[in-house]
C-alpha cells in the first residue's frame, strides 16, 4: 500500500529549501507553506485512494491495441476524469488559460506522488505538461487560444514525438516531411516509442512532432516543431475531421504495462494536417522544452519508484520473520528488520531517497528563481545552476532509482522475485526511467560537454563554493556523529571540485577522454551534492530537536540518523567515482572496439 511521504516532502519544501521566499516573487505573491501543504494533501488523497490501486491491475491488464484504437486497463478512464477535474493536469500551467500558476518546486513534489502511487497513469500527464509548455513559449496568440484550454482542462492530452526506428537517439537522422500546403502542412511519417501516443481517456491527443519541411538543410539545423491534433481543431477550438494520424501497435515492454507506448504513422496518404509551432527549422530548440521539463520529471520518478520500493521493503522487513539476529532482539525467530544486513539495506534504500529528493527539489527551485525573480542578475545564476542539475537529477537519480528498486527486491528474498508481492513490478517499471528522454550517457555527455564546458566550470564552480561556505558555516559541535558527517560532506566537494577541474583539462585536450568518464563523473556530482544536502537537513533537524521536538521527534530523529548513514555508507563511494574520473579514461578509449 502506499503512502505520500508527506513528512518529507514538507521537511524539503519548507526547511531545507526555505519555500516561503517564493512569495517574494511577483509570479508567486500568493504562495505560502500553508498553500503548499493544502495542494500535497489533495494530492496524496488522490494518489492513494485513485490512482495507486490500479497500480497493480493495470500492470497485468496493460493497454490494448486494436484497428480502432488503444484501450486503457479498467480504472484509467475513471481514475484520468477525476485527475482532470480536480485541475491537476494544468496545476502548473498559465492561469490565463485555465491553469492555477503553482510554483515549479511545488508541482514536482505533486509529480512524485502520482509516479510514486502509478507511474504508468503519471506517464500521460507528464507528456500533457510538456506539450502545454511548449505552446506556452512557442506558440502563436491564435494556437495559444485554439489548444491551451482543453489541454489544460484535461479534455484534451498531448504527446512528444521525436524518435524514428532508424534514427534512435539520434535526431539529426530524422526523416519525417512537412511538405507546404499554404499556410499548414502535410506531415509523412513514423515514430516510434511515443507515451501514450494513443489512448481513450481525452476525446483528442495533440502530437508535437519534429520533421523537415522540404528543402530545409541537413541534419540538427533542417529539424521544425508541428502541432498535429488526433482530430482536427477548428478556429473556435471545436472538434473537425479525424486527422491522418494513426497508432500502428502498442510495445510489449519490460514494464510500466499500463502505459501505451505506441508506433505512430503520420500521412500514409493525403498527409496529415499540422501547423508550425515556433520558427521553421528551430524545432529541436522548441523541443528541448520539452524535453528539459520532461527530464526533471522523469528524474523524480527515479526516487518515485525507490521512495514505493522501500515502503513495501519497509513493510515486508517489519512482517517477515526469519532467522534469530546476532543482537538485541526478542528471543527466538524475530523480524528480519532485525538483521543488521537488512537494516542496511533498508537504510541504504531511505538515504538515497531522500538525498535525490532534497537535490530535484533543489533543482526545481532553481528554475523557479529563473523564471519569476526580480533581480536579472538572480535569474540569470539561478537559470545556470537549474540547467548544471537537470542531468545530474535525471542521471543520478534513474540510476540510482534502479539500484534502490533492486534492493528492494532482495530485502523480499525469493518473494521479491515473485509478482504477488508487487516488489518486482516496482524494479520492473524503474528500469526505463535511465532511458527516458536520453540515456544517462547522454545526460552525461551534456553535464560535461554542454554544461560544465560552456561556462569552463563557473556555474559548478560558484555551487561547490556556496555549498562549501554553508557546510562550514553549520554549527555542529558537541554532536560527533554530525561533525562526522560534516567533514565527510566537505571531503566531497572538495573531491568533486578536483574531479570537475580533471574534466575540463580533458575537454581542452581530448573530449573523447571526459566522455568515457562522464557517467562516473556524473554519479560523483549526484552523491557529493546529495551529501552537501543531506547534511544540511541533519543540522536543521537536530536545531529543531534542541529547540523543542514536539510531535515530530521521531521524523527528526529519524532524518538525522539517515543523513549519518549516507555520511558513513554512500558518500564514500565519491572516492570511487573521482579515482574512476581521474585515472579511468585510458582503459575506455585506448581499448579497440574489435576487442569486444
Amino acid at each position: 500500500m502506499y503512502r505520500a511521504p508527506l513528512e518529507d516532502l514538507r521537511f524539503v519544501l519548507h526547511e531545507l529549501l526555505g519555500d516561503a521566499l517564493l512569495s517574494a516573487l511577483p509570479a508567486h505573491a500568493e504562495y505560502t507553506p500553508d498553500l503548499a501543504d493544502a495542494v500535497l494533501d489533495e494530492a496524496a488523497r488522490l494518489a492513494e485512494e485513485v490512482i495507486a490501486p490500479l497500480r497493480e491491475s493495470g500492470d497485468r491488464e496493460g493497454a490494448h491495441w486494436s484497428p480502432e484504437g488503444v484501450t486503457m486497463p479498467a480504472g484509467f478512464k475513471a481514475a484520468y476524469r477525476k485527475f482532470a477535474e480536480g485541475g491537476w493536469v494544468g496545476l502548473r500551467a498559465d492561469p490565463g488559460y485555465g491553469g492555477q500558476g503553482v510554483p515549479i518546486v511545488l508541482g514536482a513534489a505533486v509529480q512524485e506522488l502520482w509516479a510514486g502511487a502509478n507511474l504508468a497513469f503519471k506517464l500521460g500527464p507528464m507528456l500533457t505538461q510538456g506539450a502545454i509548455e511548449a505552446l506556452s513559449l512557442h506558440g502563436s496568440p491564435e494556437q495559444k487560444a485554439r489548444f491551451l484550454p482543453k489541454l489544460i482542462s484535461g479534455e484534451w492530452s498531448g504527446t512528444m514525438n521525436l524518435t524514428e526506428p532508424q534514427a534512435g537517439s539520434d535526431l539529426a537522422a530524422i526523416r519525417a516531411r512537412a511538405l507546404p500546403e499554404g499556410d499548414r502542412y502535410r506531415i509523412f511519417g513514423q515514430k516510434t516509442f511515443i507515451t501514450y501516443g494513443e489512448h481513450d481517456c481525452t476525446d483528442n491527443i495533440i502530437h508535437m512532432v519534429l520533421a523537415r519541411i522540404d528543402g530545409a538543410p541537413p541534419g540538427v539545423r533542417g529539424i521544425s516543431m508541428f502541432i498535429v491534433p488526433k482530430v482536427g481543431v477548428r478556429a473556435d477550438g471545436t472538434l473537425g475531421e479525424r486527422n491522418e494520424v494513426r497508432c500502428l501497435k502498442v510495445e510489449d515492454k519490460l514494464g510500466i504495462h499500463a502505459s501505451p507506448t505506441c508506433v505512430m504513422q503520420f500521412g500514409e496518404e493525403q498527409g496529415a494536417l499540422g501547423d508550425l509551432l515556433g520558427e521553421a527549422n528551430h524545432g529541436l530548440e522548441h523541443m528541448f522544452v520539452m524535453m528539459n521539463a520532461a527530464r526533471l520529471s522523469v528524474g523524480l520518478e527515479g526516487y518515485a519508484m525507490a521512495e514505493r520500493a522501500f515502503q513495501q521493503a519497509l513493510g515486508w522487513a517489519h512482517t517477515r520473520v526469519q532467522g534469530k539476529p546476532p543482537v538485541a532482539a526478542p528471543e527466538g525467530p524475530a523480524p528480519i528488520v532485525h538483521h543488521p544486513d537488512v537494516k542496511r539495506m533498508l537504510l541504504t534504500m531511505k538515504a538515497s531517497v531522500e538525498a535525490m529528493r532534497a537535490l530535484a527539489l533543489y533543482a526545481a527551485f532553481q528554475l523557479d528563481l529563473a523564471e519569476a525573480a526580480a533581480d536579472a542578475q538572480v535569474r540569470s545564476a539561478a537559470r545556470a545552476r537549474g540547467s548544471l542539475l537537470i542531468p545530474i537529477v535525471k542521471g543520478w537519480c534513474t540510476e540510482t532509482g534502479v539500484e534502490v528498486t533492486s534492493l528492494g527486491v532482495q530485502v523480499h528474498g525469493g518473494m521479491g522475485y515473485i509478482e504477488e508481492t508487487g516488489a518486482a513490478q516496482s524494479l520492473r517499471d524503474a528500469r526505463i526511467t535511465p532511458i527516458y528522454e536520453g540515456t544517462t550517457g547522454i545526460q552525461a555527455n551534456d553535464l560535461v560537454g554542454r554544461k560544465l564546458g560552456h561556462d569552463r566550470g563557473e556555474a559548478m564552480t560558484t555551487l561547490l563554493a556556496e555549498a562549501t561556505r554553508e557546510l562550514e558555516a553549520l554549527d555542529v559541535s558537541g554532536e560527533a556523529a554530525l561533525v562526522s558527517l560534516q567533514r565527510t560532506a566537505l571531503e566531497g566537494l572538495q573531491t568533486l571540485r578536483l574531479a570537475s577541474e580533471s574534466m575540463l583539462q580533458a575537454l581542452a585536450g581530448r573530449p573523447e577522454r571526459a566522455a568515457a568518464v562522464s557517467v562516473p563523473y556524473l554519479k560523483l556530482c549526484g552523491t557529493a551534492l546529495g551529501g552537501w544536502l543531506m547534511t544540511r537537513s541533519a543540522a536543521i533537524a537536530s536545531a529543531r530537536l534542541a529547540s523543542g521536538p514536539g510531535e515530530v521527534r521521531r521524523f527528526l530523529e529519524g532524518k538525522r540518523a539517515t543523513a549519518c548513514f549516507y555520511g558513513a555508507h554512500i558518500l564514500p563511494q565519491s572516492l570511487a567515482l573521482a579515482r574512476i574520473v581521474a585515472e579511468g579514461a585510458t582503459a575506455v578509449v585506448e581499448t579497440d572496439a574489435a576487442l569486444l
